[in-house]
């Protein structure tokens, strides 16, 4: 058995019962039809994810996935590695930008570690140790990681998922990162997988400087050059120029496709998992929302390729899952709006005229 054969589950293609049925409803309620425009939209296709034309999104997870990696000591980055386990006592605490539009949008915040170099130390609830190992290689040495632990990244990405849903409170799933040099990484997934030069996917992450940028286009280029991956092979990209965090996010859209649960992408991190998950499951790819348009530029060439529009652009570049957030905030408003909206008949108010 190949690890296709034992990762991949069945994934079966949106319910177009459930979203004709859907959009019957929303073409009845009062107003001119698709008058709320992308909202309507929304509602639609979370009928067909879920396979219920009158879906309910209550149940909101954030997945904070985090991981160091190695090309950090290329000089990519503004910020020491430190800064990646700092940031998960930040998240636990609930002090980060994505606790506070998690508050806001209703949502629940899991935290993981997948491969930071540091041991975090808690009791939280929230946070889950699924340690791969201390950080990825450079990838501009040579490979991220091993080809077991490329899997076992998926698989514990899977198996976070699954242990929520298990619980029976998740109706809708948003991704989130954390992990310094990791724009790094995602820029050399995107520029393997997509084909686009490494200039054109290649941003300032945390703000860089001119002579920053310029030292990381270097090793997102050498990144690929050196490990030469096969961009049809996503667990050969996975494994030479990927993160912990980022397999493992991965592994979350495709156990969210299997149970039919939504997942919205974020940035530009989960953007390049969400490549290793389409390459891996082309079914997973209509199992997602695309919420925003990062600043990061390499995140438009990776949606563009997925052919994903995104929900918003307010020139976001955090990550951590902050713009799932307020995009799992607009899918749930689109189908409160099928739901809850009185229609025609039942108003008594007049139909537009044929």
């Amino acid at each position: 058995m190949n690890w296709r054969q034992e990762l991949l589950p069945s994934i079966l293609p949106l319910d177009e019962g459930a979203m004709l049925e859907a959009q019957r409803r929303l073409d009845s309620l009062t107003k001119p039809k698709h008058s709320l425009g992308r909202l309507e939209d929304f509602a639609k296709k979370t009928a067909g994810i879920t396979g219920n034309p009158r879906p309910c999104i209550k149940n909101k997870v954030i997945f904070t996935m985090a991981g160091d990696h190695g090309v950090a000591s290329e000089g990519v980055s503004l910020f020491p590695q430190e800064v990646t386990g700092q940031m998960i006592y930040n998240f636990l605490e609930g002090g980060a930008g994505v606790n506070v539009l998690a508050r806001h949008t209703g949502a629940r915040v899991v935290i993981a570690d997948i491969g930071c170099i540091e041991n975090i130390k808690t009791g939280n609830v929230n946070f889950i140790d699924k340690k791969i190992a201390r950080g990825t290689g450079n990838i501009a040495e040579g490979p991220a990681m091993s080809e077991e632990q490329a899997i076992a990244s998926l698989r514990a990405g899977m198996g976070i998922f699954g242990g929520e849903y298990a619980s029976g409170k998740i109706d809708i799933a948003g991704l989130g990162e954390m992990g310094i040099a990791n724009t790094t990484s995602a820029s050399a997934i995107t520029c393997c997988i997509t084909g686009a030069k490494a200039e054109d996917v290649t941003g300032r992450g945390t703000g860089i400087d001119d002579q920053r940028l310029k030292l990381k286009t270097d090793a997102v280029k050498k990144a690929v050059r050196v490990n030469n991956p096969d961009p049809h092979d996503p667990l050969d990209v996975l494994k030479k120029l990927g993160g912990f965090e980022i397999g493992a996010l991965a592994g979350i859209i495709i156990a969210g496709a299997a149970k039919r649960v939504p997942v919205v992408i974020d940035g530009f991190i989960t953007a390049s998992a969400a490549l290793i998950a389409t390459q891996i499951s082309p079914l997973s790819r209509d199992y997602l929302f695309a919420s925003h348009d990062s600043v990061e530029k390499g995140h438009a060439v990776a949606l563009k390729w997925m052919g994903l529009e995104p929900m918003f652009d307010l020139q976001m570049r955090l990550g951590e899952g902050t713009g799932a957030c307020i995009g799992i905030s607009l899918i749930e408003a689109g189908t409160r709006v099928l739901n809850e909206m009185a229609t025609f008949d039942g108003a008594g108010i007049s139909r537009e005229k044929e």
